[in-house]
């Protein structure tokens, strides 16, 4: 029995959840953080979907920052929580919107400062992480967060979902008032895609830096879900 499954963002990995997964484990709540890295968009969808056809419920699935491109996807679940998400439509990519959101502002979309390893994949600048990943977290989980972190390939901002399930599943929005890693723009558009949305006065990672709150949103929307 899975009663949430939390899917991490990109650059993220399962560890980042560590603190949330302990906060719903002591509430008696079974959840999964299936590691999404480097599987494509149809790879990732039928992970979490198998674990949601194994479940003998149906499970919410909450989905963090590009994590909501695979949330969104998911076909069976009992009701979505996009964190700060990225919720696409069929056919739209990242690089699509943040070009979409650069010709509508004149000014390159807000986002992270990443460079080309040697490896040819995208790395995060560590002081603008904590910057614009984790700037309300408190110092020690914001160093160990960075320290977490991965190198993405560039493929990730071109990944383009075949379907969407979003449409046909309760869904909240949960928007962090000083987010600096997605334009406002692209935060206003998907969190009008869901069923409900709410303003935190949080940066872009409030698993991290409100783990109480986000507990206790997943505790109303398995309520809701079960009416």
């Amino acid at each position: 029995m899975t009663d949430v499954i939390v899917l991490h963002g990109a650059w993220h990995q399962p560890a980042h959840y560590d603190d949330l997964v302990g906060l719903l484990r002591s509430r008696s709540l079974s959840v999964e953080v299936p590691d999404l890295y480097e599987l494509s968009p149809a790879d990732s969808t039928a992970l979490v979907e198998d674990i949601v056809a194994a479940s003998e419920e149906p499970p919410l699935v909450l989905g963090h920052s590009f994590g909501g491109v695979t949330a969104g996807t998911v076909r069976g679940a009992a009701g979505l929580i996009l964190l700060a998400g990225w919720l696409l439509d069929v056919g739209e990519s990242p690089a699509q919107l943040l070009d979409e959101v650069a010709k509508e502002t004149g000014a390159p979309a807000e986002g992270l400062l990443a460079a080309l390893d040697d490896n040819g994949r995208l790395r995060l600048d560590p002081a603008d992480a904590r910057k614009n990943l984790y700037a309300d977290v408190d110092e020690p989980a914001a160093t160990r967060a960075i320290e977490l972190l991965r190198p993405e390939p560039p493929s990730i901002f071109g990944a383009i979902p075949s379907h969407v399930s979003w449409r046909d599943t309760p869904s909240v929005y949960v928007a962090g008032r000083d987010d600096r890693a997605i334009a406002a723009p692209l935060v206003s558009r998907f969190a009008a895609r869901c069923s409900a949305s709410e303003t935190w006065e949080t940066s872009h990672s409030p698993y991290l830096s409100r783990p109480t709150a986000v507990a206790d949103l997943i505790h109303r929307q398995r309520r809701n879900a079960s009416r």
